[in-house]
């Protein structure tokens, strides 16, 4: 997906939120919030979500996009409670040698819900799987890859959440003359709630590749909205973030991350 296609959803996902009533009351908008952003919340939840990269390290004129779906739902395994979230991107290479758009490696990970002593602090723990289905191929890794995800979310808070998503796979099959995989990623995020809806966000990942050592540090701060309408609620930021350290090549130096997350109660 290319730059003009990531500013007309930017553009749509304001237009959509921007005509919503404020229906609900300050307690219920508040919980909507708080839970807006809570990864393990027991909801079904569909996002669009979309990474501009405006410049790559190591490739002069390189540029990247890269637009996410994802979808989560809550399973019940057993007497277990657990969260399946899958993801699928289409993603967007612009470099002096390469111009390409296509689909990106489909991943998917199931975390097995703990039970806590506080309702509010959400933890998950479970297998990852990658799979090479990106066209053309260069725009993934034609490697099968597994791991571990782990989620942990505290929204004990109304004003202030944390927690972070920690993963890490390596492959075991695929190509053969593809590198191998050996990757893990570290997202912490945090939200500070303004009030009515709106919300100050930081929600970077941090990358490491064992296999060749380098690694990819972002930061960032951004803005959101919250409205709950009906059985949806309507989550939008954006959210520019710029690498503190780096090592390596097609890593973002500059990007900006936006979004439209849906979850339905």
């Amino acid at each position: 997906m290319n730059k003009k296609w990531s500013v007309a959803v930017l553009a749509f996902a304001a237009l959509s939120l921007s005509g919503f009533s404020e229906e609900a009351t300050k307690e219920t908008q508040a919980n909507a919030a708080a839970q807006a952003n809570n990864p393990l919340a027991n909801m079904k939840a569909f996002n669009i979500q979309n990474y501009y990269i405006g410049e790559l390290t190591g490739i002069e004129d390189g540029t990247a996009n890269q637009f996410w779906f994802r979808y989560a739902q809550p399973v019940k395994i057993g007497q277990g409670d657990w969260l399946i979230r899958a993801s699928l991107p289409i993603v967007t290479l612009d470099t002096p040698a390469t111009h390409e758009t296509g689909l990106g490696d489909f991943n998917i990970f199931g975390a097995y819900l703990f039970k806590t002593k506080n309702p509010a602090v959400s933890v998950g723990l479970g297998p990852l799987l990658t799979a090479p289905t990106a066209s053309p191929s260069l725009l993934g890794s034609r490697k099968w890859s597994g791991g571990l995800a782990h989620v942990v979310f505290d929204g004990r808070s109304p004003t202030f959440q944390k927690g972070y998503l920690l993963t890490w796979q390596h492959s075991f099959a695929g190509a053969s003359n593809a590198n191998d995989v050996h990757v893990g990623t570290f997202q912490p995020f945090m939200f500070y709630q303004l009030g009515k809806g709106v919300y100050l966000r930081a929600a970077p990942i941090w990358i490491y590749n064992f296999e060749n050592d380098t690694y990819s540090v972002p930061i960032g701060v951004g803005i959101g909205k919250v409205i709950k309408k009906g059985k949806v609620v309507y989550n939008t930021f954006i959210e520019p973030q710029f690498s503190v350290a780096d090592k390596g090549a097609n890593y973002p130096d500059w990007q900006i991350f936006f979004a439209l997350n849906l979850q339905f109660l």
